[in-house]
C-alpha cells in the first residue's frame, strides 16, 4: 500500500525531528499530507538543514529535551498520535567518548522516557525506535549481522545505542506484548547514512563538504574502515514501510503478523555500497574536483573497521530494499551540496526533488510503498 494512503492526515511524531535525518523524515511526510509533531533540541548544527527548510513553521514544533521525563509524557499526552519515529539522540561516536554520561542519558533513558510515556498514554500507536547498525557486538568479521546477533558496543556510543535495543525489547515483552489494540513497537537499525544538509562534525561526508567548498585538503581519518553506506533516504523509506505495516496489521488484527513486525529490523544498502572511507572520499571528488591526505592517527580512539548489515529480514517481511547504489547515493548527496551552495535558498526545492526522484525510481523497482 503506497505510504500516502497510510500517513495522510494522520499524527506523525519525530523526536529529533530538528536533526540530520529526522529533518528529511519531516520533509517527507509533510509531502506524504501527515500533521507532523516534532519534540527535540534546538538544531545541534549551524546550517541546519531544519533551518534550511523552514520546518519550524511548517509543523508543530515541541522543543524540550528527553532526558526530561515529565516534559516527553506531557507532550505524548498532548499530541496521541497514529505513528511515533523515535530518532533523538546524541548521534555521534567521536562525541560519546567526550561526553559518555550524556550520550547515555540521552541513548538509554531518552528512550526509556518515550516508552515509558506512551506506556502511560495508552493510546493505540505504530512505533519506530530508531537505533544504529552499531548496537551489535562488532567482533571485526566479514560477515554481515543479522538481527538476531547480540547486543554490543565498544565505545559509549554504540554500547548506548545496544542498551536502548535492551530496554526496546524489554518494554515489548513487558508492557506491548499484546499490541492488536494498543501500542505496536519495532525497532529499526540502519546503516552509515550520507545526503545534503548533514553538517555534523567528525562525519567524513560533511568533513569532505567543508574542505572543498573551502579549497582546502580533506583531512581523511581513517581510510581503511568499511561501512555499509547508504543515501538517508534509503532508511526512511524503512522506517516509514515498518510504520505503515504496524498499522496495517494491526487495523487487520493479524496477531501472527504483529507478532513478527514487532521486532528488530535492520536498513541497509546491499553488498556492493559497503565500501572503505577511501572509496567514499574518492567517489566524490568524481563529481567535485578536490584532493585528500591521510591523517590516520595510530592513538585515535577506536573506531570498528568492519560494520555489515543483513536486510534479507526487511525483504521478505517488508518488501523492503535499497533504491540508489552507492555511486547513485554519493552522486546525489554532492549534487544536493552543489546546487544549494549556489543558491542558498534552494535547500527546499532540491530536497523535495531528490524524495521525488528516489520515489519514481523505487517505482520503477516495483516496490510496493511507492506504487499509487
Amino acid at each position: 500500500m503506497a505510504f500516502s494512503d497510510i500517513f495522510r492526515n494522520k499524527r506523525a511524531l519525530i523526536t529529533g525531528h530538528t536533526g540530520f535525518k529526522g529533518s528529511w523524515l519531516a520533509e517527507w511526510l509533510l509531502a506524504l499530507g501527515a500533521e507532523v509533531h516534532g519534540m527535540a533540541l534546538p538544531p545541534p548544527t549551524e546550517p541546519a538543514l531544519f533551518d534550511e527548510l523552514a520546518l519550524r513553521e511548517r509543523l508543530h514544533h515541541h522543543p524540550g529535551d528527553i532526558r526530561d521525563a515529565s516534559w516527553v509524557q506531557d507532550c505524548i499526552k498532548e499530541i496521541s498520535p497514529a505513528f511515533v519515529f523515535h530518532l533523538a539522540a546524541q548521534s555521534l561516536v567521536c562525541t560519546s567518548y567526550k561526553q559518555p554520561l550524556e550520550t547515555f542519558a540521552t541513548n538509554v533513558m531518552g528512550t526509556a522516557h518515550v516508552l515509558e510515556a506512551l506506556r502511560q498514554a495508552d493510546h493505540p500507536c505504530a512505533v519506530v525506535a530508531v537505533t544504529t547498525d552499531k548496537c551489535y557486538e562488532n567482533r571485526e568479521w566479514v560477515h554481515s549481522y543479522r538481527e538476531e546477533d547480540p547486543m554490543g558496543g565498544h565505545d559509549p556510543y554504540s554500547a548506548s545505542k545496544g542498551a536502548a535495543e535492551i530496554v526496546i525489547a524489554a518494554y515489548r515483552r513487558s508492557y506491548f506484548s499484546a499490541p492488536a489494540g494498543g501500542v505496536k513497537l519495532a525497532s529499526a537499525r540502519a546503516g552509515n547514512v550520507i545526503g545534503g544538509g548533514d553538517w555534523a562534525a567528525d562525519r567524513i561526508l560533511p568533513d569532505c563538504i567543508r574542505a572543498l567548498q573551502a579549497g582546502s585538503t580533506i583531512p581523511v581519518r581513517n581510510k581503511v574502515s568499511t561501512r555499509p553506506w547508504q543515501h538517508v533516504l534509503e532508511p526512511l523509506s524503512g522506517y516509514l514501510q515498518l510504520a505503515a505495516a504496524l498499522h496495517h496489521a494491526a487495523a487487520g488484527e493479524d496477531a501472527p503478523r504483529l507478532r513478527t513486525l514487532c521486532s528488530g529490523f535492520n536498513f541497509g544498502p546491499n553488498l556492493t555500497s559497503n565500501r572503505t572511507v577511501a572509496d567514499l572520499v574518492q567517489e566524490v571528488l568524481l563529481h567535485w574536483l578536490g584532493k585528500w591526505e591521510d591523517l590516520s592517527d595510530p592513538a585515535a580512539v577506536h573506531e570498528a573497521r568492519l560494520l555489515n548489515l543483513a536486510t534479507d529480514k526487511a525483504f521478505h517481511h517488508l518488501q523492503w530494499q535499497p533504491v540508489w547504489p552507492f555511486s547513485k547515493a554519493v552522486e546525489h548527496t554532492v549534487s544536493w551540496y552543489r546546487r544549494t551552495s549556489a543558491d542558498t535558498g534552494s535547500a527546499a526545492h532540491v530536497t523535495r526533488e531528490q524524495i521525488h526522484a528516489y520515489v519514481e525510481e523505487a517505482a520503477c523497482l516495483g516496490l510496493p510503498w511507492a506504487i499509487k
